[in-house]
């Protein structure tokens, strides 16, 4: 029994410990609410900063996804190119005993050219407007996008393309199958409407055909073929294609290392990527100034209330517990209403311009995500130092 009591006497002390602490959080929110004017402004720059983050990282990653439209559009497991090539729409000719080549490796189950590149058309109108021409393998017909309206067998009728419904199609004066125009002194006939998974990048139409009417009908240089479309007969043949190729004097890229080259391009070689990362710290910078300020000066505003929770018996911990709740409740609370004004900025903005390449990645999301931690974190030690130096005996003596 006494064994019983001194147990009992040990443990009692615990869970009042325990419930001291939501108790804590619980002051710490009204605290916080309570002074709209200073909750308003931490909100407010958070929001902005985060709005500011996670638009510029949208349309950094809008820019890349659609730089890389080709590749997605088409589809081929592995594409074959010269070495110089940087982009998609970079395209050097190869040599046809290349693709005679590379249809000979062992584990290539077929390959077939592309060709790809720009044209100007002349339209009904008498107006000029630049398109992309793809041509695809006159036999398979791979790579072709899915036709909403029309048959794709009408690919194969004389002076016949398809047309890339999407928001660049407009810019053709909304063609229709049977429209006709001008390419390179020759006629063409718009034989079907079609569909594909992701737009361009640099805002022109995307026009289909065989690849024999595109090399014939577009001014060219000695070599015609852009790129070899290659799929392997299983994924262990990739690696052993890619060095046979290489031997040759080639590259050859699976999909995905494809679409990584074309976006380090554009990080990497040109403005772009530096651009949007120094708006990107501009953001951040401005997010951590205007609620670091915004939070020293709410701390030193509620000086006296931290001063008499610890005369009355709080301790250092749950004056920091206080503190990061309030850093943390208002930086993940901004983090939310940026992220939501920049969901909906987008989607008004592609009601009006349906070209706009902005879109919210995961990648995206844990950046600001990561960038807002930091916020809360110098905001929460700011608070903290100052909290935890203040003495009972100086707030009641004022």
């Amino acid at each position: 029994m006494p064994a019983d009591d001194v147990d009992s006497s040990h443990h009692s002390p615990d869970p009042p410990q325990r419930a001291a602490i939501p108790g804590i959080l619980l002051l710490a929110y009204k605290l916080l609410v309570n002074d709209r004017a200073k909750f308003t402004g931490l909100l407010v720059g958070i929001t902005f900063s985060v709005f500011l983050m996670i638009e510029m990282t949208s349309l950094f990653a809008g820019v890349l996804n659609r730089s890389s439209s080709t590749v997605f559009n088409i589809g081929a497991s592995i594409w074959v190119m010269d070495p110089a090539v940087n982009t998609v729409a970079n395209t050097i000719g190869m040599p046809d005993y290349v693709l005679d080549a590379v249809r000979s490796i062992d584990g290539v189950r077929f390959a077939v050219p592309l060709y790809s590149g720009g044209a100007l058309v002349r339209l009904q109108s008498g107006t000029y407007q630049p398109v992309t021409v793809i041509g695809i393998d006159d036999t398979s017909l791979f790579g072709r996008p899915r036709v909403v309206r029309g048959s794709i067998e009408d690919i194969f009728a004389e002076n016949a393309f398809l047309v890339v419904q999407d928001a660049e199609f407009r810019k053709l004066e909304d063609p229709d199958v049977g429209t006709t125009f001008e390419i390179n002194d020759h006629r063409g006939v718009i034989v079907g409407l079609a569909e594909v998974s992701t737009s361009g990048l640099f805002g022109v139409p995307t026009l289909y055909t065989t690849y024999r009417r595109a090399i014939q009908y577009l001014p060219t240089a000695r070599y015609t073929i852009s790129y070899i479309l290659v799929e392997p007969k299983t994924p262990e043949d990739t690696l052993r294609i890619q060095q046979a190729v290489s031997r040759l004097g080639y590259l050859a890229l699976t999909k995905a290392q494809f679409v990584d080259r074309i976006a380090d391009f554009y990080k990497y070689q040109t403005g772009l990527g530096t651009n949007i990362l120094l708006m990107t710290v501009i953001s951040f910078i401005v997010g951590l100034s205007i609620s670091g300020q915004t939070f020293y000066t709410f701390i030193v505003e509620n000086l006296e209330k931290f001063g008499a929770l610890k005369a009355i018996g709080a301790k250092g911990h749950e004056l920091v517990a206080m503190i990061l709740f309030q850093a943390t409740f208002v930086s993940l609370t901004g983090y939310g209403l940026g992220i939501g004004l920049c969901a909906v900025l987008i989607a008004l903005v592609r009601l009006r311009i349906p070209n706009y390449a902005a879109v919210i990645t995961f990648y995206n999301l844990g950046l600001a995500l990561a960038m807002v931690i930091v916020i809360a974190g110098i905001s929460g030690y700011i608070g903290v130092r100052k909290v935890l130096h203040i003495e009972p005996f100086d707030i009641f003596r004022a």
